[in-house]
Parts: structure tokens; C-alpha cells; sequence
């Protein structure tokens, strides 16, 4: 079955980023499209400045920033099992925030299902991950980034100032026990760490890879956590400091008590594997 455009958009891209560039009839392959299709999204994806069109196909622009595309083709099923481990503390009528990285916008696939959904989010292509009767899309505007299809500064900011009541789920590029959940782009720092101030709860969506490996910019304080999902235990250090913190943590893990799909929750208000 043909796939969708978006689907299409991020199956172009990932291979282009990977592979430096991208041919049409690998990709008509590939796709299960025409090449007159692959044509078309190509033309679309160069007049938006994401690639750079060349016979028979398209490359990568060397000077732009493609760390959105570096970060979705990276531990693509920890992302998956964190977005649907996420989605399953999303319930109908519930308001939550998601930033416009990589693992919500996995999360954002499990939840067209919901009713009475309201989510904000600052991503244009989380947004269209979310069309669905049931849910309704907050849309923050602001300096557009077309690399990464999000929004972000001042005016995002500004929108976002006037939003309470919702609950904020948000990744991070790595974390550190002294410093905390950080960023490595200033500006998505900025807007997340605003998100979070302004919300009843906050749930951090982070693949085990991101432990102990900070990034430049800290977005928030250990403090201003509530729970942590992530896609296997983390080890005895950190586990031993998130308890110590008050933070949740919720991962998938097979045990006598409980099926290997089934997430274990573990922290201060649920209690711990024995």
C-alpha cells in the first residue's frame, strides 16, 4: 500500500541524511510509488530548503543543521517503546504538552485514538502526526525552523505564557546527575524549560543511551521532574539517585510479576521490583 506523504517525507529524509542522497528509483522502490510521486516530494522537500535537488535525485545541504534527522534514525525502537509506554499515561480528555523532538513524535502516533485529547505542541509534523477527529492540536507559533519543522523563540514563548492545566512530556539530548536534563540546542532548551514551569506534572521520555551524557544547555532542574520513561531499568547509580530525587521511573521489564510488554513502575510512589 502507497504510503502516506508524511511518511514518505521522513523515509526520504532519514535516507538522505544517512546516505548523504537519494535517488528516485531507489526510492519509487522502495516507497511503493510512482517516481513521478518520488519526483514531486523532492521538488516539495527543495523549495522548503531541506534538500538539494541533483540528477536522478537529491542530497543533503551541507550547511544545514540536520541534527532532527541525525536524532530519528538513532535507537529507532527504544523511541518507539518509550512513545508507546509514554501514550499509556495519555488518557481521553486529558491536556499535555510535547516538545518537537524525536521520541514525542513517536509518542504522538499512539494517540489518535483518544477523545477529548487537547495537545500544545511547538513541531508542525508532530501536529500532523496528531490529525484525528478525537484530538484537538494547540499550535505554537514563533521563528520557524524549516530543518526541523518546529517553532520556537519569543513568540512561541509568548503563546505558550498564556497556557496552564496541562501535563508536559518532553525528551532531552542527555542527563547528568549534577546538572540535569539538557539540550543541545539553546533555543528548544528555552522553550521546553518555560513548558515545564507552567505544568501540573512533567514526564521525561529518555532512551537509556542518555544517561550520564550530558549536553550543553540544561533545560530543567532534577526538581521540577515528576517521572522518567525510558525503555530498560536504568543501573544501581541511577536508579539509587531518581529514588532519592522522588522521581518515577517507568520501563519495560520482564519479571515473575509482571509480562515482558507490561511496564514496571518504580520509584518514590510505587514500589520497587524485589
Amino acid at each position: 500500500m502507497a504510503s502516506s506523504m508524511q511518511q514518505r517525507r521522513e523515509s526520504i529524509l532519514a535516507q538522505a541524511y544517512q546516505n548523504g542522497r537519494v535517488e528516485v528509483g531507489r526510492l519509487s522502490t522502495d516507497l511503493k510509488v510512482s517516481e513521478a510521486t518520488v519526483r514531486r516530494d523532492l521538488h516539495n522537500l527543495a523549495d522548503e530548503g531541506l534538500l538539494q535537488l541533483t540528477h536522478g535525485g537529491a542530497s543533503v545541504l551541507q550547511q544545514s543543521d540536520y541534527s532532527f534527522l541525525s536524532k530519528s534514525v538513532r535507537n529507532v525502537g527504544a523511541k518507539k517503546t518509550l512513545g508507546e509506554l509514554a501514550s499509556t499515561l495519555i488518557q481521553d480528555g486529558d491536556q499535555i504538552f510535547l516538545d518537537s523532538g524525536t521520541t514525542s513524535f513517536e509518542t504522538a502516533s499512539y494517540l489518535r485514538s483518544r477523545r477529548g485529547l487537547t495537545v500544545i505542541v511547538n513541531s508542525i509534523r508532530t501536529a500532523q502526526e496528531l490529525t484525528a477527529p478525537g484530538v484537538r492540536v494547540l499550535l505554537l507559533g514563533g521563528h520557524y525552523r524549516p530543518d526541523r519543522m518546529d517553532a520556537v523563540g519569543p513568540m512561541a514563548g509568548a503563546s505558550l505564557e498564556r497556557l496552564r492545566g496541562y501535563r508536559a512530556f518532553f525528551g532531552s539530548d542527555g542527563l547528568a546527575m549534577d546538572f540535569g536534563p539538557t539540550s543541545i540546542d539553546v533555543d528548544s532548551a528555552a522553550l521546553i524549560s518555560q513548558a515545564v514551569a507552567n505544568a501540573q506534572e512533567t514526564i521525561l521520555l529518555v532512551d537509556s543511551s542518555k544517561f550520564g551524557s550530558p549536553a550543553l544547555y540544561r533545560i530543567v532542574e532534577w526538581s521540577q521532574v515528576s517521572t522518567i520513561v525510558t525503555e530498560k531499568r536504568p543501573d544501581e547509580a541511577w536508579t539509587e539517585f531518581l529514588n532519592k530525587q522522588g522521581i518515577n521511573v517507568i520501563f519495560p521489564q520482564q519479571s515473575a510479576n509482571a509480562s515482558a510488554d507490561k511496564p514496571i513502575l518504580q520509584g518514590q510512589t510505587y514500589p520497587q521490583e524485589s
